[in-house]
C-alpha cells in the first residue's frame, strides 16, 4: 500500500516509541487505514524465552496485525501495524504483563544494544549486558521524550569482532579490548601448526582447504605486522597489536586476550561501512 506522510501518533507522557502510519487511500484498504509501528525495547543481549515469545505473539494478534521484526536495526523487537485506538491497550499490556518499555524513535535517544558479550561469548572482556541495561535505565527521558536536533545511539560490543556493529551503527560505540599482553600457548600454536586443532574453531570444516599455514593465514594478515615465528615459537610485538581480534579468532585454543581489559569509547563513531 502506499503511506501518506504527516501527522503524529503515540502514547500519553512519551514522544516516541510510536511510528505512525496512515494509508494515503483508507477507502480502498480500510482494514489497513491505520498500520502504526511500536517499538520495544529488548532484552539486553535479546535473550528470551519461549513462553515469552508465545505470550507476545498472542497479545499482538490480539491488538495488532501478528506481524514482527526481530529485530529492527535500532534493536528494538518490532510491531508492525495497529490502529491508534489500540496504541494505548498495547502499550498497557506491554508495561502491566510483560514489564517492558517503548523503545527510542525520532530525534531522540535510540534504544540502546549490545552483543551477548560474557553471557555466551569466550572473547568478551565487557560485561555488556550491564552497561547497556545502566545506559537504558539512566537515559529513560531522553530515551522517550524526543529533546534531540537528531537521533543519538549507544551500542556495545564485548570485544573487537564488534558483532553488534557498534562502529557501523552508532553514534558511540563502546568496544571491550586490553592493555598488556596477549597470551600465547605455544604448545597450542605447534598443535595448530602439526593440523592436531582446526583453525578457526572448525568453522570451515565443510571443505579440505589445506594444511594450515601460519604464515599465510595468521602472520601475513596482521595489519600491523607485530608477528613472527622465531623458530618454534609465535612471537607478538604488543606494543603495535591494534587489536583487532584476527589471530584469536583463527587459534583460539593458542590466543587469548590480555586480563588488563577495559573499553575503548568511540564518539561520532558512526560510519557507513556496512
Amino acid at each position: 500500500t502506499h503511506w501518506k506522510h504527516g501527522g503524529i501518533v503515540g502514547v500519553f507522557g512519551y514522544g516516541g516509541g510510536v511510528i505512525g502510519r496512515y494509508s494515503d487511500v483508507p477507502g480502498e484498504f480500510p482494514s489497513i487505514a491505520h498500520f502504526h509501528t511500536l517499538r520495544v525495547n529488548q532484552p539486553a543481549s535479546k535473550f528470551y524465552s519461549s513462553k515469552f515469545l508465545r505470550k507476545l505473539c498472542d497479545m499482538w494478534d490480539h491488538r495488532g496485525s501478528g506481524i514482527t521484526n526481530f529485530h529492527g536495526s535500532t534493536g528494538d523487537m518490532i510491531l508492525i501495524g495497529t490502529s491508534t485506538d489500540e496504541l494505548e491497550p498495547t502499550f498497557y499490556d506491554l508495561t502491566h504483563q510483560f514489564d517492558m518499555d517503548l523503545g527510542g524513535s525520532g530525534s531522540n535517544l535510540r534504544t540502546p544494544a549490545c552483543c551477548m558479550g560474557k553471557a555466551r561469548c569466550e572473547y568478551s572482556v565487557l560485561d555488556t549486558q550491564a552497561i547497556c541495561y545502566d545506559l537504558t535505565m539512566t537515559y529513560q527521558d531522553e530515551l522517550h521524550r524526543p529533546a534531540f536536533p537528531y537521533k543519538f545511539k549507544f551500542k556495545v560490543s564485548g570485544c573487537a569482532n564488534d558483532c553488534v556493529a557498534a562502529i557501523a551503527r552508532s553514534c558511540c560505540s563502546i568496544i571491550g579490548t586490553w592493555r598488556d599482553n596477549i597470551r600465547i600457548d605455544q604448545k597450542a600454536v605447534q598443535a595448530y601448526i602439526g593440523g592436531e586443532i582446526a583453525p578457526n574453531a572448525g568453522a570451515f570444516s565443510d571443505r579440505d582447504w589445506g594444511a594450515f599455514d601460519i604464515q599465510k593465514e595468521v602472520i601475513d594478515l596482521c595489519p600491523s605486522g607485530c608477528m613472527a615465528m622465531d623458530g618454534n615459537e609465535l612471537k607478538i610485538d604488543d606494543r603495535e597489536c591494534v587489536r583487532c581480534m584476527h589471530c584469536i579468532n583463527t587459534m583460539p585454543s593458542a590466543l587469548r586476550p590480555g586480563l588488563d581489559v577495559g573499553a575503548t569509547i568511540l564518539n561520532g563513531a558512526k560510519a557507513p561501512i556496512l
